[in-house]
This record gives C-alpha cells, structure tokens and sequence, in this order.
C-alpha cells in the first residue's frame, strides 16, 4: 500500500519487451537510496504501478512487467528515457500524506489542457467512462502515481481538473506533462467498497426473494419452523 506522495523521479533505463511482457530496470536518483532501501521481493510504485524489485543495484531496481500491467497501464506505451514516479510501499509508521492507494492502475487517462493559475496549474485530465462514477468533487485520486485532489468534475467532458502547487511540480514527473499525455489512473479504493456495499446487498436480497418465491432452498424462517 502507498499514500501517492512521491519520494524521487526516476528514469527508464530499460525495457526489453519478450512475448506479451517485458523486463525493466528503473533507475533511481541517490536519494532514493536502493541500495539500503529496497531488496529483491520489495514492491516499489513507478508511475503508480506497483512493481516486485527482481534485481537491486545502488543505482536502480530491475522488475518485470506482466502482460496484464502492459495491457492495464501506461507501461506499453513507454519507452527508455521515461521519467517515473517513485515511491515505497508505507509502513505502519508512515505519516499518511495522501491517500490509499493501492498501486492496481484502474485505467487510462489522457491530459487535455494545461493552464497557469497564479503559481499552480490547471491540469484537464480525461478519464475512461467507466471510472467516472468514482471520481468526486474534492476527492482524491492517484495520477502517475501522485496522490492529487480533484477540484472539478465535467461529466460533459468526462473529464476531471486538478490543480498542483508548485512543490508537486518540482518534485515529480510533471514537467513531462503535455496535451495528449497518457497517464495512469487510480481512482480512490474507498469508493470502489462504497459501491459494492450499496449493490450487493440488494442483488442478494432479490435473489433470496427469489428463492423463497420458488419454494426451493432453505431459509431462517424455515429452519425454525422446524425446530433448528
């Protein structure tokens, strides 16, 4: 689990694609410190992808990427040279800057305008369809892997706008930020149990409606008419 406040920017080393999956190595900036921090087995957020650490050297960490993070995330777009958002996974004592996030990337978004406001920026993110309905005026999601609050939504648009102080800008990926960038997104997990609290229960109780109507099955009421 991570909170979406990044610790350094990395780099694309390399990736070397080999059936529908690939092998990376993510250099990582000294204060990053891999060589003490991260050990083979560790999980590590690049760009908001949850990755499990194969190799570590004092410079990086090599992972691999499933097809399924290749199909799901930004990942099969990227190439050597890509700046990467880095962050470990928290710990029982880490201080919760952010929100949960889970490094699972929900889908894909796609920057559409950047614009100045004072020091901070304006940035338009369009979302796929299908997260919309998770994604809140004031609520948090994870961009790239950055814990961000969303500060408008445009159902019309389907899009959402984010508004970044310059301290995030200077400490991430940001500065690759551009009109029809495509980003990962992670929309924000409690909302995720929200829906599935408020549907399930009504779907499994039509279907014990259901079953009761067809006279087949058992049921509480049955059970103590029966003396159980």
């Amino acid at each position: 689990m991570y909170t979406g406040i990044i610790e350094a920017v990395g780099t694309l080393a390399r990736i070397i694609r080999h059936g529908q999956g690939a092998a990376v190595f993510v250099a990582a900036p000294p204060s990053f410190d891999c060589a003490h921090r991260v050990r083979i087995g560790d999980s590590v957020a690049a760009n908001g992808v949850c990755l499990t650490a194969t190799m570590v050297e004092a410079d990086g960490f090599a992972a691999d990427a499933s097809a399924e993070t290749l199909s799901l995330t930004c990942f099969k777009y990227y190439s050597a040279g890509e700046k990467l958002n880095l962050e470990l996974p928290c710990t029982p004592a880490t201080h919760l800057g952010g929100h949960i996030v889970q490094g699972h990337v929900d889908g894909i978004g796609q920057v559409l305008s950047l614009s100045p406001r004072s020091e901070a920026l304006d940035i338009w993110v369009q979302a796929p369809a299908e997260l919309m309905r998770y994604i809140a005026h004031k609520g948090s999601i994870a961009v790239d892997g950055m814990s961000l609050t969303v500060n408008e939504v445009s159902d019309e648009r389907r899009a959402f706008r984010l508004t970044v102080i310059p301290h995030t800008q200077q400490v991430t990926n940001l500065s690759q930020f551009q009109p029809g960038r495509r980003v990962n997104l992670e929309v924000d997990v409690l909302a995720r149990y929200i829906e599935r609290l408020l549907t399930v229960p009504a779907s499994a109780q039509a279907k014990e409606q259901e079953t009761a109507s067809s006279g087949s099955g058992l049921s509480l009421e049955t059970l103590l008419a029966n003396g159980f």
